[in-house]
């Protein structure tokens, strides 16, 4: 059983960089549905995290939005539905 002092390093790899980031394993088993894999919540919490910001940079940004940074959105969002079940509004009860 993990203690609160435990930490889990998880690694992120992509064609331009990795990086790491060392998160509370208590925190990922809390966040974890269904027997999920820490890297499950991971990928769930970046996928969240990136369609929060290409929506905020899109619909609450300053001036208006590009037609390439609508596209951006426009592919996060289906991967989020892809992802999740759901819409981002659905999900957030945010929806425009």
């Amino acid at each position: 059983m993990p203690t609160k002092s435990d930490t889990m390093l998880v690694k992120i790899e992509t064609p331009d960089g990795d990086d790491e980031v060392t998160l509370p394993t208590g925190l990922l088993d809390m966040l974890a549905e269904d027997g999920e894999s820490a890297a499950d919540v991971v990928g769930d919490l970046a996928l969240m995290s990136c369609a929060q910001r290409v929506h905020a940079a899109v619909h609450h940004g300053h001036g208006e939005a590009d037609e390439e940074l609508e596209a951006i959105e426009s592919t996060t969002l289906d991967l989020f539905e892809e992802r999740f079940g759901m819409t981002f509004g659905e999900a957030t009860g945010h929806d425009h």
